[in-house]
């Protein structure tokens, strides 16, 4: 009787898992990285997230904005602003949209304190940098894919990006090498030059930001 052997990668993960393994691996070095410089400065991983959130955001935002962005409850976002505000790193104001609503604007040394964190993880953006533009486009239009998918299932918070703005026109010119519209600036866009967080977004509907995913897909 012949004795059986496994084969040569026969365990190997589905590509599927071993692509969301290699994202979860590069998502823990930078939130360790994150993090190290936050323990330093007495902060916890929710208080990096929201100095991170509101340092692109000077008009200022609401609170549950802020929950909504960070998929955490009210509650959970309030305690962390409060002691963010007892530490002189965030201020409350009247929101410009509703002089009744309070908006949450970073201080000067809120701005700062942001500013390097965002700094401590320049070691990835070295390690993108080095990479071919090639590769860095296909790897940007890529991770854009993913997270279209990830927002029509509701398992991505809301983001400021070209794709769900009232300004996009997907495929306006096509077959072209900026095949995308934004009418707000009235320029042809290319897949590489869309944006994530864009202060001058303005949520589109929910049915158009949806097509605007599903038509991206297919161009």
């Amino acid at each position: 009787m012949k004795t059986k052997h496994p084969l040569p990668w026969q365990d190997t993960p589905a590509k599927s898992e071993r692509i969301v393994s290699a994202i979860t691996r590069i998502a823990s070095v930078l939130r360790s990285g994150a993090w190290q410089f936050a323990t330093a400065e007495g902060l916890n991983p929710t208080q990096v997230d929201i100095l991170e959130a509101l340092r692109s955001r000077r008009e200022g935002v609401r609170l549950s904005l802020i929950a909504r962005h960070l998929g955490v409850t009210a509650a959970s976002a309030s305690d962390s602003i409060t002691s963010l505000t007892t530490k002189g790193l965030i201020e409350k104001g009247r929101d410009a949209a509703d002089g009744r609503a309070v908006a949450l604007r970073l201080t000067r040394s809120g701005q700062d304190l942001a500013a390097r964190i965002s700094n401590s993880v320049g070691f990835a953006h070295e390690a993108v940098s080095d990479l071919p533009q090639s590769t860095q486009e296909v790897l940007f239009e890529s991770l854009l894919a993913l997270i279209g998918k990830l927002q029509q299932s509701d398992r991505f918070p809301e983001i400021r990006a070209c794709v769900t703005c009232k300004y996009f026109a997907v495929n306006r010119h096509p077959d072209s090498a900026t095949p995308h519209h934004c009418t707000l600036v009235n320029a042809p866009l290319s897949v590489s030059q869309l944006r994530l967080d864009c202060p001058e977004h303005e949520q589109a509907q929910a049915n158009v930001a949806v097509q605007n995913w599903r038509e991206l897909e297919s161009v």
